[in-house]
């Protein structure tokens, strides 16, 4: 399979991208053409940024399966999908082809239907990395079921919440998971979860780790019975599968919850039309795939990366993906090296979270593994720090391979700025030119597109997207406004991206880090807003602030600044206290790296927290506080100050 849409120069990315802005609905439909439609579309675009309100493909009808599955199995039935590379080395890998991902896939669109699961339902899967996942979110979209994957570091509070808010009368977990050194019981933190819900119907329970769990009768089922029943059925029917449910381009396809600026997330909405065919063109175009190159994306399939560019993307366009179990320091720091010279892997998709991590570990790791396979390399989930960057490239690509650094959020679906492998310029740290379809802009304090460039010849602004792409969400589940107000309200008629950026005189943007009160943690955006709240739930906590400082290895850090009822006896086993509480109600992804407790915190007259004061203070900037006289208490910044950790 040959892609007709691959930019192969630089030339054509120029004259691509002016033609994506000039024509953006002749550039899509062309695109489009490359896909499998049971119904072509009526009209490619109709939006406006007020509602907000987006279409594209209007009227078509389609599946989405049947563009990643059904349409290669002919000429790719045999080839791998997914490579699976379980948790422990010493366990038997698993080779999925496309014929047995197909029919996988058909067994969880009978099964889910068995199950009384119809169109539009939500399903909530929360299960380890193993191919069961992939097959269960492919197996609603056969079906028209809206899928929201939860991560499995999440806790039973962040579950039910999800449950709550996506009105999911289904879920499918695990019995467990095996993460590195660690056994995760997800069953029962389902269980957890769902005391006192009256909604969930069935819990399908996948065995993966054979700890005991609680199955409840008439609500648990296990998947392999389940499985085995509808494999039954379909075999009894005559059929060779299961047939794909038709759906309009504009039905939802998934919910994923994304952290906001307040404490409860949002459930960000992609429809399928657009999303697949800006998954595909992305992954496609951005590592300069070939038919035949093993890709491997070591994202969870929890987070949008593993949405986008481990199922989605990568299977339209009939690639072969690793998808991988563990972690990459487990059961050494040489885990991903092994997968890249087991496999042969030509594409390398990680976060800069993970690389500064193995750095800390030196070159040991990297001797005696072979990765000459690797062509391109890519970086994902916050933007790369310089050092990162040369280290990546250096030791792991050799030198010769093209690091793409990718910028791109949930809500955008896929990547939307970087450079393409090997055919637009890198430049480290820097995110680089947006993809054909991107028009991004940058907003000055005043609210005007930002024209002065400073002395070095950079502007500065906050960065929006004045025209809508394929892949942009479309609303927040059951709450459009939250939708208008989050991302459409502060510069009307423009998509507010909450990040800030530079752009150069060669129209290159570098990324530098979100502006509002979100925090951006080993690649994951968290709300200070959602950390306070878990940590205020602690009975001795009258009140907290949380701020993110820089991290070595996390790239940003979570600080808490903790008014306690009285001073602690025991001011460590306080704050064991406070981060077990925020584990059991966000996750332990959330929990903060420093807490330091104060006795008041910087606020103005009308009660509120001065935030920029305590960043300043957590990044070790003591002087330059700005004006502290309008402040209630004055005198409480020094207090702050001198017992900085």
């Amino acid at each position: 399979m040959q892609y007709p849409y691959q930019i192969k120069t630089l030339e054509q990315y120029k004259e691509e991208y002016q033609k994506s802005v000039d024509n953006p609905e002749g550039f899509w439909a062309e695109i489009a053409e490359n896909f499998q439609w049971r119904k072509k579309w009526d009209k490619v675009l109709e939006w406006n940024f007020i509602d907000p309100k987006v279409e594209w493909f209007k009227g078509a009808k389609l599946n989405i399966t049947e563009n990643c599955i059904d349409r290669h199995l002919e000429t790719l039935g045999e080839k791998p999908a997914i490579i699976w590379e379980p948790n422990n080395p010493e366990e038997r890998t698993r080779v999925v082809t496309y014929s047995r991902l197909h029919k996988r896939v058909c067994q969880v669109a009978q099964m889910l239907i068995n199950n009384g699961v119809k169109k539009g339902d939500r399903v909530c899967i929360y299960m380890g990395m193993v191919p069961e996942l992939a097959y269960a979110v492919l197996g609603c979209a056969r079906i028209g079921a809206i899928h929201n994957v939860i991560f499995g570091g999440f806790s039973s509070q962040s579950i039910a919440d999800r449950l709550e808010d996506s009105k999911a009368e289904f879920i499918i977990t695990c019995d467990g998971a095996f993460r590195g050194g660690k056994d995760i019981p997800l069953k029962s933190i389902v269980d957890d979860a769902l005391i006192g819900n009256k909604m969930v119907k069935k819990v399908i329970v996948y065995t993966r780790t054979r700890r005991p769990v609680s199955m409840i009768k008439g609500r648990d089922i296990w998947w392999e019975d389940e499985m085995d029943h509808a494999l039954f059925q379909i075999e009894k029917n005559n059929e060779v599968s299961f047939p794909a449910v038709e759906m309009d381009a504009e039905d939802p396809l998934f919910i994923l919850y994304t952290s906001g600026s307040t404490g409860k997330p949002k459930g960000v909405v992609h429809t399928t039309a657009g999303y697949m065919i800006w998954t595909t063109y992305t992954f496609v175009n951005t590592f300069q795939y070939q038919p035949g190159d093993v890709y491997f994306c070591t994202a969870d399939i929890g987070w949008i990366t593993g949405h986008s560019y481990i199922v989605y993307g990568p299977l339209a366009a009939g690639a072969t993906s690793v998808m991988f179990e563990g972690i990459p320091t487990w059961p050494d720091a040489g885990r991903f090296w092994d997968i890249v010279d087991k496999y042969k892997v030509n594409i390398l998709y990680t976060a800069p979270t993970a690389i500064r991590s193995l750095m800390a570990h030196g070159l040991e790791p990297l001797e005696g593994k072979d990765l000459s396979s690797l062509k391109v390399l890519g970086s994902v989930g916050e933007p790369i720090n310089e050092e990162a960057w040369h280290w990546y490239d250096e030791y792991v690509g050799k030198g010769r391979c093209p690091i793409v650094d990718t910028w791109w959020q949930t809500e955008t679906g896929g990547i939307m700025i970087s450079n393409l492998a090997g055919v637009t310029p890198a430049k480290p740290s820097w995110a680089t030119l947006p993809l054909p379809g991107v028009q991004p802009v940058l907003i000055d304090e005043h609210g005007q597109e930002a024209h002065e460039r400073d002395e070095t010849g950079l502007l500065k602004g906050n960065l929006c997207i004045k025209a809508p792409w394929p892949g942009i969400l479309r609303t927040t589940y059951g709450d459009h406004e939250r939708c208008r107000k989050n991302y459409f309200a502060t510069y009307p008629g423009l998509y507010f991206t909450g990040d800030g950026a530079l752009k150069d005189e060669e129209g290159n943007y570098r990324i530098t880090g979100r502006v509002d009160d979100v925090l951006n943690v080993s690649g994951h955006r968290i709300g200070t807003a959602e950390v306070e709240n878990a940590i205020n739930m602690h009975t001795s906590v009258v009140e907290s602030a949380v701020v993110g400082f820089p991290h070595s290895i996390k790239g940003q850090g979570i600080y808490a600044f903790v008014i306690n009822e009285k001073k602690p006896h025991d001011e460590e086993l306080a704050k064991q206290d406070i981060l077990e509480t925020v584990s059991r109600i966000i996750g332990p992804i959330a929990k903060p790296d420093k807490i330091q407790f104060v006795s008041g915190l910087p606020k103005t007259r009308s009660g509120k927290i001065m935030r920029r004061i305590l960043r300043k203070i957590a990044e070790g900037e003591m002087e330059n506080l700005g004006d502290t006289t309008t402040l209630l208490d004055p005198a409480i910044v020094n207090e702050i100050k001198e017992n900085r950790l």
